[in-house]
C-alpha cells in the first residue's frame, strides 16, 4: 500500500490527528474523527471518497467524535470498542477482531492504559503490518496520560500502558505509527514531537520503551503528568452517548446590546474573542477574552461550564465557523448569538486593560502558564497560578497592582478578564513572555518552583 493514501489531519490547538485512508476503490475509512469534520470532509471531497468506515480508538475525553456524524450523514459503519458500551449501533469489537477494508484489512487490538477499553487498529496489506493507528497508546516520544478515569487508577492504567506499549513494540521495526494524540495535546505528549513515527523509531527513541521494567516506566509516565482542561470529567460519557448530529450549518444569530445585557442578568456569559490589543482597548464589563487562535476550544471549555449560554463578540474580520465549530468539537454547544455590529454596537459601560511592554514590567507579577512552563524560567519573585484553575484561586492573586504573564499575552488577556469579574481593576498584561522580558532587562530568569 502507497503511503501517499494515508493523509493525517492535523487539529493544532487539540494536539490531534484524524486519519483518512483512501483504500483503493472509491471508499475510505476515518480513524478518530472530530465532530469538527470540515478538514476531514476537504480531503475526502478533493479524492472523491465516500466515507466508508468511521473508526474510534477510544472514548476521546478530549474532543467529541464525528463518528456519528459520519453515520448518519455518509451511511459509514461506526468501529470502536465493543467494550466501550456505545449507546448508539456501531460494530463493536474485541481484540483479534478483523475488518475487510476491500484488499486492506484492519485487525483490532486490545491495548488499555490511556483508557480500559482502548483499541489500536493495525492495518494489513496481505500478511503485511502497514501501519498502526496507535490513538492514545505508543504516541510520538512518549505514552498518553492514564489519569483520566481518576487518581486512584493512574498507576494501574500505567501498568496496562506499559503491556501495550510493549505489545505495539513488537511488531516490524517498519510498521507506520500513527497515534491520535500529538504535540500540544493535554492527553501528555511531549513538546516539538513529529506526529507519525515508525515501530523501529520508537524503540530507539522513545524513553518510555527504553525503561527497564514496568516500574521505572509507572514512575517515568506519571512525573510527566500535568493539568488538564477540566471539560476532559465530561466528554467521554458524551461519546459514550453519541454527540447530537449537527443538521445544516452551525451559525450564530444576532443580538442587540439590550438583549446581551437581558442575557446577563440571566446567567450567560460574554466570550470576547477578538485580538488582546482590541480587548484591552475596551470590552463588556465581566466577559472572558479567549482570543480566537488554535488554542481556542481548550480554554473556552477549560473556563466555561458547558450548561452556560455564550455570548460571542468578534471583530467583522474573524469567521464565525471557526469560533462555532471549535466550540461544538469541545462539546460548548450553547451559544446564544454574537453581538451584531461588534463592540462599536455596545452602548453600555466599557472595562479598558493597561498593556505592557516587557521593559515596562512595574508590579508584582502572577505568571499563569503551565507549571511547567513556569519551572522552566519565569521572573523573580513571580506569583505562580494556573490559568485553569483561576476561577477558584483568584483570591491566592497578588494585592494591589498586578502584571498578569503568560507565553504571548493571549492567555493573561484571559486570566486578567477573569480576575475583573472578580472586582479587580489594578490589572495589567504583559505583551510577551519571560524571555522577552530576559531580553528587555538583562536579568536573569528563576528555574524551578
Amino acid at each position: 500500500m502507497e503511503r501517499e493514501r494515508l493523509v493525517p489531519l492535523v487539529d493544532e490547538g487539540l494536539g490531534n490527528s484524524a486519519y483518512l485512508l483512501d483504500v483503493g476503490d472509491g471508499r475510505a475509512l476515518a480513524v478518530d474523527p472530530p465532530r469538527d469534520l470540515r478538514a476531514l470532509r476537504a480531503a475526502a471531497g478533493k479524492r472523491r471518497l465516500t466515507v466508508a468506515w468511521a473508526a474510534d480508538t477510544h472514548l476521546h475525553a478530549d474532543f467529541l467524535s464525528g463518528a456519528v456524524q459520519l453515520a448518519a450523514t455518509d451511511g459509514a459503519q461506526i468501529l470502536a470498542s465493543a467494550a466501550g458500551m456505545r449507546a448508539f449501533e456501531h460494530r463493536g469489537l474485541t481484540d483479534g477482531d478483523e475488518v475487510d477494508l476491500g484488499g486492506l484489512t484492519l485487525r483490532a487490538l486490545a491495548t488499555p492504559g490511556h483508557t480500559d477499553e482502548h483499541l489500536t487498529f493495525l492495518l494489513l496489506d496481505g500478511p503485511t503490518p502497514v501501519g498502526v493507528f496507535t490513538g492514545g497508546s505508543l504516541i510520538v516520544g512518549s505514552a498518553a496520560r492514564t489519569d483520566l478515569l481518576g487518581e486512584d487508577r493512574t498507576v494501574e492504567l500505567a501498568r496496562a500502558q506499559y503491556a501495550s506499549l510493549h505489545r505495539l513494540a513488537a511488531l516490524p521495526d517498519a510498521t507506520g505509527v500513527w497515534p491520535t494524540h500529538g504535540a500540544g495535546s493535554f492527553c501528555s505528549a511531549p513538546p516539538g514531537a513529529a506526529r507519525t513515527s515508525t515501530i523501529g523509531a520508537e524503540k530507539a527513541g522513545n524513553p518510555l520503551l527504553a525503561a527497564p521494567d514496568a516500574d521505572a516506566f509507572v514512575d517515568r509516565l506519571v512525573a510527566s503528568l500535568g493539568s488538564y482542561p477540566a471539560y476532559f470529567r465530561w466528554l467521554a460519557e458524551a461519546n459514550r452517548r453519541g454527540p447530537a448530529v449537527v443538521n445544516g450549518l452551525p451559525h450564530l444569530p444576532g443580538l442587540s446590546a439590550a438583549e446581551v445585557r437581558r442575557f446577563l442578568a440571566d446567567g450567560a456569559v460574554v466570550v470576547d474573542v477578538r485580538p488582546v490589543p482590541d480587548v484591552a482597548a475596551g470590552h463588556i464589563p465581566g466577559a472572558i477574552a479567549i482570543p480566537l487562535r488554535a488554542q481556542f476550544a481548550t480554554w473556552l471549555g477549560w473556563l466555561v461550564d458547558p450548561g452556560t449560554p455564550v455570548m460571542i463578540v468578534r471583530n467583522g474580520d474573524q469567521d464565525p465557523a471557526d469560533i462555532l465549530w471549535p466550540a461544538l468539537n469541545i462539546g460548548v454547544d450553547h451559544l446564544v448569538g454574537e453581538l451584531t455590529g461588534g463592540m462599536a454596537a455596545w452602548t453600555g459601560e466599557v472595562t479598558t486593560t493597561r498593556l505592557v511592554r516587557p521593559d515596562q514590567v512595574d508590579a508584582p507579577v502572577l505568571d499563569i502558564r503551565q507549571a511547567g512552563e513556569y519551572t522552566a524560567g519565569h521572573l523573580p519573585h513571580a506569583v505562580h497560578l494556573e490559568l485553569g484553575d483561576l476561577p477558584a484561586t483568584a483570591h491566592a492573586a497578588p494585592h494591589g497592582p498586578v502584571v498578569v504573564m503568560c507565553g504571548h499575552g493571549e492567555r493573561a488577556m484571559t486570566a486578567a478578564t477573569l480576575l475583573e469579574r472578580t472586582g479587580r481593576h489594578d490589572l495589567a498584561v504583559l505583551v510577551g513572555g519571560a524571555e522577552d522580558w530576559a531580553t528587555a532587562t538583562g536579568r536573569r530568569l528563576q528555574e524551578g518552583s
